[in-house]
């Protein structure tokens, strides 16, 4: 079966996404491949197609149980052999998986790579037909990756025992110039064929935001969409319990996820958020790694993450399928401190030595400043993202919320020096709070005790707003003008050369600062995701979206599953009423035209029949 042929049948598209044939052909040439692509950009494909190819079975190490039961769950579906082998199964119930294994009677058999080299897994590895191990979420091998996981550095070990060399594939979503040469070291991929997708996600809508009230923030936009199926991640548990709680009290079908609760619990709530039970999932960054639901339409970031590798990666979770999606990310100073807490207390790793710890802890300190300059800065937001990857773009994409926010240029020459000058006057020793209630005139008995007040810059800027300061002090950051310093209590600096440069130059300087807009008034700068998605739905849509959710319960499976919102939006567009014509719909196979195909189209006769008749 040739490879276009084996995408039609069993996926259901007509042709591949950009990157994906050129992995595939590597791939069938025997060569090892390294595939970066975002997030929703087809990486499974990339594998999935060459394993069905092969003649003998391929292997896919992953790191979560959910991944790999939602991957096989779909393959499934699709008609393709697979199983998963890992925890979650009974000792009986993994003793038939893989005594099925050793018959032949799978493709693609998904491991975890804690499995790799306990005994029974290995002899079965040593004794099998492997065409093909696939690494998926590469990133883990590196210790400069987001994600560092040990256990992935036993996967050339484990290729090295078997017989015969496979062919080896790596991929990943996020992955800098340095992550990726760490990845084809450390997985000692021979020759790979490198292939760097574009990490532009065009259908994703971005949107920093520093609301004064975070939690009314984020009912004022489901209020605004409702209906939509998204993620809010938190920054600690107790904030993840804390939204959960307001979201419910507020009438949103809303579930948790965090380490804290029991693995019980975790299945059930991810599972509740799987199957739509619950449209919400707020979730701490414990939660998402594999998840393949393809209609979350909102991610909201409750806190800043601590670096953009994970920001990117959890943000790409919405609109998987294509579909228009919102990616917000709610600002506060405060995010800044609780990540530098987070990094100077982080104690996994057990297995690095003290020293590369202390490496690994100050790059994640400077990701952390990359992360918040990107919550301050004035331009297009997708260009920063795809700049920081390495990927050149233009400098207006038109879909964030600095391309579409009113900014005005202000002169803030007068700020600036107060703000240099204050910061040389309290020698260097405060944080940004104490120099801005300097400028401020605060009344603070700590800052009288310190004679602060005697300062000629104390009140120098009363008429400003600690907002309004605190933005034009990271722009003054940017500048390289300052510094906020490390450590558990993080202090102004000034770049000496440079803050004396800008003190005494004559040139005024101008700022591009966002105007005030209250958070219900002002919007995300176009129309959601989600009323843009109510918009273009009929009541077909609707229709088959009911039809749908009860094939997916009866199947015990989720709806995404069964088919995408953006097949059924093919569906809607084609209004196919033949199967010569259901096939033509994107993300319809062989397998599921026989499955669901007849369901589908008398679903589809009966609201042209209708719609011709006057009825609704």
């Amino acid at each position: 079966m040739q490879k276009r042929s084996v995408l039609k049948e069993y996926f259901g598209y007509d042709s591949f996404r950009p990157g994906q044939e050129e992995l595939i052909d590597k791939c069938l040439q025997g060569r090892d491949v390294l595939g970066i692509m975002p997030t929703g950009a087809g990486k499974s494909i990339c594998y999935q197609v060459p394993a069905m190819m092969f003649e003998g079975i391929s292997l896919v190490i992953s790191p979560l149980i959910s991944l790999m039961q939602d991957q096989v769950e779909a393959l499934i579906q699709a008609g393709i052999p697979a199983a998963y082998l890992n925890s979650s199964l009974s000792p009986s119930q993994f003793r038939k998986a893989l005594a099925f294994a050793r018959q032949g009677r799978y493709k693609l058999i998904y491991v975890a790579p804690e499995r790799l080299l306990t005994p029974d897994f290995l002899d079965f590895a040593l004794h099998a037909a492997i065409s093909m191990v696939t690494i998926d979420e590469a990133h883990c091998v590196s210790q400069w990756g987001q994600d560092f996981r040990p256990s992935y550095l036993k996967i050339p070990r484990f290729i090295e025992m078997l017989s015969t060399r496979p062919v080896v594939s790596a991929f990943t979503a996020t992955a800098t110039q340095k992550v990726r040469e760490d990845i084809m070291e450390r997985l000692e991929l021979q020759s790979p064929f490198l292939l760097t997708a574009g990490f532009d996600r065009s259908n994703l809508y971005f949107a920093v935001e520093a609301p004064k009230d975070k939690l009314e923030a984020v009912k004022a936009y489901l209020r605004k969409n409702p209906g939509g199926s998204g993620i809010v991640y938190c920054i600690t548990r107790k904030l993840v319990e804390e939204v959960t709680l307001a979201l419910q009290k507020a009438g949103y079908a809303a579930t948790r996820y965090h380490a804290g609760l029991s693995d019980e619990e975790r299945k059930r709530n991810q599972e509740d958020f799987l199957y739509d039970r619950a449209r919400i999932m707020v979730a701490t960054n414990a939660f998402g790694m594999g998840i393949d639901k393809s209609n979350v339409s909102f991610v909201i970031h409750y806190n800043m993450p601590k670096n953009m590798e994970s920001y990117y990666q959890e943000a790409g979770r919405a609109g998987r399928d294509g579909s228009d999606a919102d990616c917000i990310l709610l600002y506060g100073g405060q995010d800044v401190v609780t990540n530098q807490f987070l990094i100077d207390r982080e104690r996994n790793n057990e297995e690095l030595s003290d020293e590369e710890k202390e490496t690994i802890r100050q790059r994640e300190q400077e990701l952390l400043k990359t992360m918040t300059f990107y919550c301050h800065t004035r331009e297009c937001l997708r260009q920063y993202i795809l700049r920081y990857f390495g990927e050149k773009t233009a400098s207006y994409c038109g879909n964030c919320s600095n391309c579409k926010a009113n900014f005005e240029e202000v002169d803030v020459t007068r700020a600036v020096k107060q703000i240099l000058l204050c910061v040389h006057q309290t020698r260097e020793r405060f944080g940004v709070k104490m120099v801005v209630d300097v400028l401020r005139g605060s009344k603070g008995k700590r800052l009288q005790t310190l004679s602060l007040d005697e300062l000629s810059t104390y009140g120098s800027l009363a008429d400003e707003s600690e907002t309004r300061i605190r933005e034009i002090i990271t722009q003054l950051e940017l500048m390289g003008c300052l510094e906020v310093t490390a450590g558990e209590y993080p202090i102004l600096r000034l770049f000496r050369q440079k803050a004396k440069e800008v003190l005494h130059s004559e040139e005024p300087i101008r700022m591009k600062i966002v105007k005030d807009v209250p958070m219900d008034k002002g919007g995300h700068g176009r129309e959601s995701a989600m009323s843009a998605a109510g918009t273009a739905t009929s009541r077909l849509f609707e229709r088959l979206r009911r039809l749908r959710a009860s094939i997916a319960a009866s199947s015990h499976v989720p709806s995404y599953v069964v088919f995408s919102d953006a097949t059924l939006r093919d569906m809607c567009s084609k209004m196919p009423i033949t199967e010569e014509e259901f096939l033509k719909v994107s993300g319809v196979g062989q397998a599921k035209l026989e499955k669901y195909g007849p369901l589908f189209l008398d679903e589809i006769k009966a609201f042209l029949m209708e719609s011709a008749g006057g009825t609704q």
